[in-house]
């Protein structure tokens, strides 16, 4: 079984547009997940901006990612 590739992302506060190689696209609010310990480092919006991927994963530099898995499950909440 082909795993599943993020293809782009795009960021604009606090929403994720993230296309895959499926073409499907998921569009996650994060704007509520902003008041976890876990996301709390997005909260200003120019961090959130510099959102890209590697196929696998959405980062934002060093300091926090989301798995491809992981964007389904917060899609379904």
């Amino acid at each position: 079984m082909e795993l599943l590739r993020i293809v782009k992302v795009i960021a604009k506060p606090y929403w994720l547009e993230i296309f895959f190689d499926n073409q499907a696209t998921v569009i996650l609010n994060m704007e509520p997940r902003l008041t976890s310990l876990r996301f709390a480092a997005l909260k200003e919006a120019a961090v959130f901006e510099q959102a890209v991927t590697d196929g696998q994963y959405v980062r934002w530099g060093n300091q926090v990612e989301i798995s491809v898995s992981e964007i389904f499950h917060l899609a379904q909440k």
